[in-house]
């Protein structure tokens, strides 16, 4: 069986693997929130806030993708399986329910900004080890600031 390998020390790997394969989960789950959130929106703002979640649901699993495809152009198995998403994922998970559009802002700025805060821990952990793959970060947090930015200027 062939394997990949990369070209980071088994330390700096490491380092970077991890902040890779959290990424991949914040994004995963963040789409399949955004997704549930999206089916289940009610209110006067159903229409706009629809539409805005699933702008968000492709930034986040567009993100996704190249996030675990740098992962694995460094030997490092990126892992999006339901059950590891599930069991690593620090989102919110909302109700099983319909959800009034005011609560649906709410939900998606706090989630966002803890998507971001965890962004911003992992750009500056690759940094030294691996500028590229800080790189590639600092775009996925700059499109989950501004998607922060439009729900929360909606509150």
């Amino acid at each position: 069986m062939a394997q990949i390998t990369g070209p980071l020390s088994d330390d700096a790997g490491k380092i970077v693997g991890e902040a890779l394969q959290g990424a991949l989960v914040d994004l995963i789950d963040l789409s399949l929130v955004a997704k549930q959130a999206h089916w289940n929106v009610v209110g006067p703002h159903f229409r706009p806030l629809h539409l805005q979640l699933d702008e968000l649901v492709d930034i986040a699993r567009e993100h996704a993708d190249t996030v675990a495809e740098r992962a694995v152009a460094l030997g490092v198995n990126p892992d999006g399986r339901a059950a590891s998403v599930a069991s690593a994922s620090k989102l919110a998970q909302p109700d099983r329910a319909w959800i009034e559009d005011g609560k649906v802002v709410a939900l998606f700025t706090d989630l966002l900004e803890g998507v971001i805060a965890r962004m911003r821990e992992r750009i500056a952990a690759t940094g030294e080890p691996d500028p590229v793959t800080q790189d590639l970060l600092i775009a996925v947090a700059q499109d989950v600031e501004k998607q922060h930015w439009m729900f929360q200027a909606q509150r």
